[in-house]
Parts: structure tokens; sequence; C-alpha cells
């Protein structure tokens, strides 16, 4: 049985973020979402909102398990037996920047093998940080993650009072 894991903070889960856990759940037998409890950063959710959010947006896909982890990739691939991470892959700054991550991954742990998805086109440009980016002023993000995502983005920045309604004018 081959087993993978698709890394990340998914601060918040993206419709991109999706379209490479479906793609990738057509791939290998058991796909595990693997949420990043990181503790230097300071993400809008919680690593426990994250994972009832992917939760629910993966509840179709039968072989996806979505799990919370903190520490080394590979430790957690070999906790898993996971043999396979999937990465993706939006522009040449990321390649650059996974490719590292990869062959370090690599020399730590040689079981372990990164497979690199390309993004679709409509996502090349989408990330969690442009979601929040826009939400943060009010913008509408739902075109850039599920309804229920959304949702909750924007109540969490009416929570922390930082969201900040844009003039907006029209010629």
């Amino acid at each position: 049985m081959s087993k993978a894991i698709y890394p990340g903070s998914f601060d918040p889960v993206t419709f991109g973020h999706l379209d490479v856990i479906s793609r990738a759940s057509k791939v290998v037998d058991h796909l595990i979402v693997g949420v990043l409890n990181n503790t230097s950063k300071s993400p809008l959710f919680s690593v426990e909102e994250r994972v009832t959010m992917l939760k629910k947006a993966v509840k179709s896909l039968p072989n996806v398990e979505i799990q919370s982890f903190s520490g080394l990739l590979v430790d957690f691939a070999a906790a898993s037996g996971a043999s396979v991470i999937v990465r993706g892959l939006r522009a040449v700054t990321d390649f650059e920047y996974e490719l590292q991550m990869s062959q370090t991954n690599r020399k730590i742990a040689p079981e372990v093998d990164t497979v690199f998805f390309t993004t679709s086109l409509q996502y090349a440009y989408l990330s969690s940080s442009t979601v929040k980016e826009i939400a943060m002023f009010g913008g509408d993000i739902s075109q850039f993650v599920p309804d229920f995502v959304a949702a909750e983005v924007e109540k969490k920045f009416a929570e922390k009072g930082e969201c900040h309604e844009q003039n907006r004018t029209v010629d």
C-alpha cells in the first residue's frame, strides 16, 4: 500500500491546496494531510481549527486522513509509515525552495521520496497569505476558498478586530 504525506500550514486551506490533495489522493492508496504546528509562526487559526476545516473540506475523499504534527517532516513520515512526501509547486521560486528541502529530507531519510505536483493554472497565483490579506481588507475571498472557510476567515478577523473595509469607488 502506497502512503504519502502532504504537509503544510493550511492557514487557511485554499482551493489550490484542495486541488493538490484531490490529485494526490488519486495517485496513492492513502494520503495523510499533515497540518504543521509551527511554534515559530503566529497563524490565524489554531492547529485544531485548521484540522477541522480540512476534515470538512476533504470529507468526500475516503483515502485522505488529516493529522497535525510538529517537528521534522521526515520523522512524521516515518511514524506514519509514509514513504512519499507530496509538495505543490506554483512557480520557479517554489521549486528552488522545495528542491532544497527534498534533498535535505532525502539526506536525513533516504527511504522517503518527494513527489511534486505542479499547481493547476487557475490556482498558480494563490496562497494562504494572499487570501488572508484580501480578507483583512474586507475583500471577497469566496473564489479562493470553500464557503465555510471564507466564513471562518471573516469571523476570525472580526474577532481580532483586524478587518478593514476598503473604500471603493467606481469611475
